[in-house]
Formats: C-alpha cells, structure tokens, sequence
C-alpha cells in the first residue's frame, strides 16, 4: 500500500475541512454606521471557528506523526483513516450550527450537544485509528495513551454536560482543544530529553 497517496488524501480533507469553516463567519447586512457593532456581535462564530479550526490542526498534526512513525500501512488502515477523516469534514457543520444559535441566543443545549457528538465521533475513530497503527510504528511515542484516551473520556462528558450547562460544555471543548496543542509539546520535550 502507498502511505504517501494516504497522506496525500487525507492533507486535502483536512485542508479542505479547515477551510470550509470559515463560510460559518457570515457577513453582516447592516444599515450605515452599524457595522462595528455587527462584526462584535459575531464573537460566537469567531470563537467556533477558532476552536474547530485548532482542533482539525491538532488532528492534523497528530495524524502526520502517526504516519511518519510507520514503515508501512494495509488496507484496514485505510478504512480507520477514512473513517476518521470522515468524522473530520463534518467539523465545519456543527460548529456552523453552534455559532449560529449561540448568537441566536436560543437552542444552544441542542447546537453545543450536537457539536459534541460530532467531536467524540473524531475522538474515537482517531482513537481506533491510532491503536491500529501501533502494528506499523518503528517509534514509541511517550504518552500516546493520555492523548486518545483523554478525548474519550471528555468529549463525551462534555456532550452529557450540555443537559446541564452548555457553557460548561463549551469551556470543556475549549480546554481539549488547548490541551491537545500543549500535549505533542510536552511529547517532543520527554522524547529529546530521553536522548
């Protein structure tokens, strides 16, 4: 099997994903003088489209370690990317539903739930993505466990929360999003210092 044709593939979904995000910012139709207030009153789609756009590049970045760390990959592999990359080009659709009626001011339970399910869908198909290639990997990466399983465990803790409190959900997705940026940091640093 060709990794680099797998690779190439799945840099255009993720680009593709990370791009059509941006069409959930929508311009605002005002009357003269009013714009300046719009453009405020849009901060939901600004802080959707910065948290799903960080997380498609952590799952970017993380998806290129997974492959460099392999020599080769088979067809079930395959399968488990594009599952995972299917859950990945569906990112932009709850987040636009979530800016959306975070500024509508109503049904937020229901958009910051269905943003969830989409994000613990991600979870666990990079999840099975992940302990698969394990087969295939010439390198042990140092706290890989802590990175599946941590989105297992909060995604959907996340998503049940917003029966409770959607802005607890809400700083939850945040707070995975920045604990993935932060996690291949401390990754790298154990790996070099193991040197």
């Amino acid at each position: 099997m060709n990794k680099a044709r797998a690779e190439t593939f799945s840099d255009g979904v993720f680009a593709v994903a990370a791009t059509v995000l941006v069409f959930a910012i929508l311009v605002p139709d005002v009357e003269d003088g009013l714009l300046a207030n719009a453009l405020l009153a849009e901060w939901p789609s600004y802080a959707a489209y910065a948290i799903s756009f960080l997380t498609i590049v952590v799952i970017w970045v993380n998806h290129h370690v997974v492959f460099d760390s392999m020599d080769r990959i088979d067809r079930p592999l395959l399968f488990l990317n594009a599952l995972l990359l299917l859950t990945v080009a569906v990112i932009p659709f709850p987040t636009g539903v979530l800016a959306k009626y975070l500024q509508a001011g109503h049904d937020q339970q229901a958009a910051a739930f269905a943003y969830g399910l989409a994000m613990s869908s991600m979870a666990v198909a990079f999840s099975c993505f992940t302990l698969y290639a394990r087969r295939f990997r010439r390198t042990y990466v140092p706290l890989d466990w802590i990175g599946f399983s941590f989105g297992l465990f909060l995604y959907p803790l996340a998503t049940l929360l917003t029966l409770a409190s959607y802005r607890l959900s809400l700083a939850i997705y945040a707070l995975i999003t920045i604990f993935y940026l932060v996690l291949p940091i401390l990754r790298e640093r154990l790996a070099g210092s193991s040197d």
